[in-house]
């Protein structure tokens, strides 16, 4: 997967989570799914951007030095 496909996660959790904030203050519906899934998705993108750095052939030269 490449990296801009997990920023793009990242940013879609982040507006998600935002949005259930704004609705949680408004006291609309949806607002604990919204940021349920916001969570998610960036709990998500950061399990993907960390096996991302992991899988890296520099960083695993950087950690043999």
């Amino acid at each position: 997967m490449k990296v801009k496909h997990i920023l793009t996660i990242f940013i879609l959790g982040l507006i998600c989570t935002v949005l259930g904030a704004l609705f949680k203050v408004m006291h609309w519906p949806l607002a604990p799914g919204l940021l349920s899934g916001g969570t998610f998705l960036q709990v998500i993108a950061g399990i993907l951007g960390i096996w991302k750095i992991y899988t890296t052939e520099a960083f695993k030269k950087f950690l043999n030095k």
